[in-house]
């Protein structure tokens, strides 16, 4: 596998995050993720979560990476990658029983991250799960000075990214349909956060 692209993060997190999402996708369906990147979190997960058919995405012109992982790992339950923009009508899965992306929210601009929310939002299942990793603000305040320092990097690279807070993305998930579930810390002071859309609810007199 020296050949593929690898992301060291990756390697590191991919463990504690897996052990997250066993308990919160817990019964077989259909994921997508998006924002794939290298596709080694795919890999990972699809091989050890195997009761999950795990779509990847990610933006038109940066699918490269994720097909040659996916080749490479040659796994029945592991699609894609689907070009993914997240601001259009339509996505290439209409219905998926989760969402899972990792690093994304930080690095799109704003519009794009409402875009996401609502996108999740309808092609999710009544009791499907969102989960987002990555670092995040609380109350306009960061939980590290390492993250503070990271922020500000990204702002000065294009000051449409930045860290977003966990206040303004549950506004947007709310604005989606979907209500807050939890919240896990990760290494590196990160976080997994997990909304849930509204359940269905039984009809009167079944």
């Amino acid at each position: 596998m020296s050949e593929l692209p690898v992301s060291p993060a990756c390697e590191r997190n991919k463990g504690p995050i897996q052990a997250v999402l066993k308990c919160v996708f817990e019964q077989p369906g259909v994921i997508l993720e998006i924002g794939s990147g290298t596709g080694q979190h795919a890999v990972h997960f699809a091989r050890e979560l195997s009761h999950l058919v795990w779509h990847t995405s990610e933006q038109p012109g940066a699918l490269s990476p994720v097909q040659a992982w996916l080749a490479s790992a040659r796994l029945s339950n592991l699609h894609g990658p689907h070009a993914l923009d997240v601001s259009a009508a339509e996505w290439p899965l209409s219905r998926v029983d989760g969402v899972f992306s990792a690093n994304t929210a930080h690095i799109m601009h704003w519009p794009e991250v409402v875009a996401m929310f609502q996108g999740v939002g309808r092609i999710l299942v009544a009791g499907g799960r969102f989960c987002l990793y990555g670092p995040f603000m609380r109350h306009g305040e960061h939980n590290s000075e390492s993250n503070r320092a990271f922020d500000a990097s990204l702002r000065q690279r294009d000051p449409g990214m930045g860290i977003r807070d966990i206040e303004d993305l549950n506004r947007l998930a709310g604005d989606a349909g979907l209500s807050w579930v939890a919240e896990h810390a990760m290494p590196a002071n990160n976080r997994l956060l997990v909304w849930q859309k509204a359940p269905e609810r039984p009809e009167e007199g079944a």
